[in-house]
């Protein structure tokens, strides 16, 4: 899993490319969890993951908490269908705030930080 990273003044966003499973959940865990204080939102562009396992579920739930705790916006945006799927289906989407794109997501975000 290749991880690409843009930095603005409304938010850290991370890009996920690839599949997000027990194998490269921790890998993602780690660079999100190393991020979260030096940002004042964390956003998660999915329009580049294809595949996500419960321990990807895992990794969006710890970054969600931890970043509540540091008070700072986290949101999801442009979640593929595969991925969108998994998120329903595990009721993820009624836990995690998505959006469709990275536009409103960013707006919202920094409404909220």
């Amino acid at each position: 899993m290749d991880i690409l990273e843009e930095t603005n003044d409304k938010a850290l966003v991370l890009i996920p490319q690839g599949r997000l499973d027990s194998r490269t959940a921790p890998v993602l865990q780690e660079h999100l969890l190393g991020r979260i204080d030096d940002s004042p939102s964390v956003l998660i562009d999915c329009s580049r993951l294809d595949y996500v396992s419960s321990a990807g579920l895992r990794v969006f739930l710890m970054g969600a908490k931890r970043c509540k705790q540091a008070q700072r916006g986290f949101a999801i945006c442009s979640l593929q269908d595969p991925v969108k799927e998994v998120f329903e289906i595990s009721g993820f989407l009624s836990i995690l705030t998505c959006y469709p794109d990275r536009r409103k997501a960013l707006q919202a975000v920094s409404a909220n930080s």
